[in-house]
């Protein structure tokens, strides 16, 4: 089968666009026939090697952490699924990914597709999804008439964060540029700020409940977010590296989210879609022997929007 892989750590020169041999099941995985993976910002600093001490991954290692496809071979023990499912998922971060024809999963990862969407387009949902969710849900807690502060929300997670706060009856202020501005206001947005002619501390006159930083802001933008949050909320941060502020003398809460996969939320997601009230944005859909140049363009801050992967067919 065809796949990319690289062999070594480094600039999206490593990728390479080979022949692999087909995978095969063990005990409780199935292989799935990608219909799609998607392109997400941790494939490169995995690629370019800075994730090696919480993702340690084999090399050579295939990126690709999405996937959407069709069940094609069950490993054994493997129950509620067949082959024929069209299914989507999160895949574990350090074993092989799904920029391939086929990719081993485990099956208590999976969950059936949408329907309403073409197969390779829900591979633009899992981990962006999951964060969206988790970030609101799990960690910030969030409820019907509380006001929440999305901090990027042009990007893929903010699209889904902003429909899934504006859906649970959040009032929603989201952040964006000038590109992205109307996208975000049609998600469901009540307020925009536009972040490169306005700071954000000066735009949110009225306490939030709670912050969703999504953005790669400076430090010091992300110690203000604090100090917009009323007592007893919570600060959500996806950029890791930039440890979350909290603000314990008013009981703000900072949390560092690292997303899960997560097979029943993810089922969630898809419901959702289904029933209408989750849009799926994809920007781009990319051949996957052109993915080493897609990680060249994401390097460069070319890439915007969402953008899946395709594999040949044939």
């Amino acid at each position: 089968m065809k796949a990319v892989r690289f062999h070594e750590y480094g600039d999206p020169g490593v990728l390479r666009y080979e022949d692999v041999d087909l995978p095969v099941p063990g005990a409780g995985q199935v292989r799935v026939r990608v219909a799609a993976t998607s392109f997400n910002s941790v494939d490169g600093n995995i690629r370019g090697g800075f994730m090696r001490g919480p993702i340690p991954v084999v090399l050579p290692h295939t990126p690709g952490i999405d996937v959407s496809g069709t069940i094609d071979t069950l490993g054994e023990g493997v129950d509620g699924l067949a082959v024929g499912d069209d299914v989507i998922g999160f895949l574990p971060m350090d074993k092989p990914g799904a920029a391939a024809q086929y990719v081993l999963a485990p099956a208590d990862i999976l969950t059936p597709a949408p329907k309403s969407v073409p197969l390779p387009d829900a591979a633009a949902l899992p981990v962006v999804g999951l964060t969206a969710w988790q970030a609101l849900f799990d960690h910030g807690k969030l409820t019907a008439g509380q006001r929440v502060l999305i901090n990027g929300a042009g990007g893929a997670v903010g699209g889904y964060a902003v429909q899934l706060a504006k859906n649970a009856g959040a009032h929603v202020i989201a952040t964006a540029s000038p590109r992205s501005g109307e996208q975000v206001r049609t998600a469901g947005a009540d307020e925009v700020v536009d972040h490169t002619s306005t700071e954000v501390t000066a735009a949110v006159t009225e306490p939030v409940d709670v912050v969703l930083n999504l953005a790669p802001v400076e430090p010091a933008q992300l110690a203000a977010l604090p100090g917009l949050i009323r007592p007893g909320g919570v600060l959500v941060n996806t950029t890791v590296w930039m440890p979350a502020p909290s603000d314990e003398e008013r009981d703000v809460r900072g949390v560092d989210l690292f997303v899960r996969s997560d097979a029943e939320q993810l089922a969630r997601l898809v419901a959702l879609i289904d029933g209408g009230q989750l849009h799926v944005d994809v920007a781009e859909r990319v051949p996957l022997a052109e993915l080493r140049a897609l990680h060249a363009r994401a390097a460069e801050g070319a890439v915007h929007g969402k953008v899946i992967v395709v594999p040949p067919t044939a």
